[in-house]
């Protein structure tokens, strides 16, 4: 489960996916590929219809990448959540596989990026409910924004 994928020199609008049993964060750069923002969260019923509605989104917003959130342990290490994740992201892959412009499916590890969702919306005042229906698009945003700053890292100090 390689997480470093080849470093496009053309940024791409990506979509980030935090993925999980019950919802599904989401969240999608901007065109320049420089800063994420909250798309929504995903109700998830089960993997086809969430993949469905994921293929959806990529055609709607032209998305050319899916940074997937990949679950680890602290200590670096994949459990059963991580081939949750890859299973899904094998569903993702058949199904966007029929579209015109390939998609590139990127797992980025997500360790922490849901405690650092809480702690922002705490921070902002959001009420626990809030938090609840929220914390998935923001660790989503969070997630993807760190993939983003990593490819601009790569590009500047490739320069």
């Amino acid at each position: 489960m390689s997480e470093q994928s080849s470093l496009d020199s053309n940024p791409r609008r990506c979509l980030g996916i935090d993925y999980g049993r019950a919802r599904i964060g989401l969240a999608l750069s901007d065109s320049l590929g420089v800063s994420a923002q909250p798309l929504g969260v995903l109700e998830r019923k089960n993997d086809l219809q969430a993949a469905e509605e994921i293929r959806a989104l990529v055609q709607k917003h032209e998305v050319g990448r899916l940074v997937v959130g990949m679950p680890r342990n602290m200590d670096g290490s994949y459990g059963p959540q991580a081939q949750m994740t890859q299973d899904f992201m094998d569903l993702l892959e058949e199904q966007l596989s029929s579209l015109d412009d390939s998609v590139e499916l990127t797992p980025w590890d997500e360790r922490l990026t849901t405690m650092q969702a809480e702690r922002v919306m705490i921070e902002a005042g959001v009420t626990r409910t809030g938090r609840k229906k929220k914390v998935d698009q923001v660790a989503a945003t969070i997630l993807l924004q760190n993939y983003l700053d990593f490819l601009h890292n790569q590009r500047a100090s490739s320069e």
